[in-house]
């Protein structure tokens, strides 16, 4: 039973959005104490 409930948890999807928010997050506190350039380069 629990392999069960950690199989269904832990679905290639949620681990894709896991990681999609772990990326999200750490590209917002690396780039929280630096200029925003990066935002204004792509105009």
């Amino acid at each position: 039973m629990m392999k069960e409930s950690l199989r269904r948890i832990f679905s290639r999807e949620n681990l894709l959005a896991l990681a999609l928010a772990l990326i999200v997050i750490a590209l917002v506190v690396f780039t929280a104490d630096v200029t925003p350039e990066w935002i204004y380069q792509g105009f």
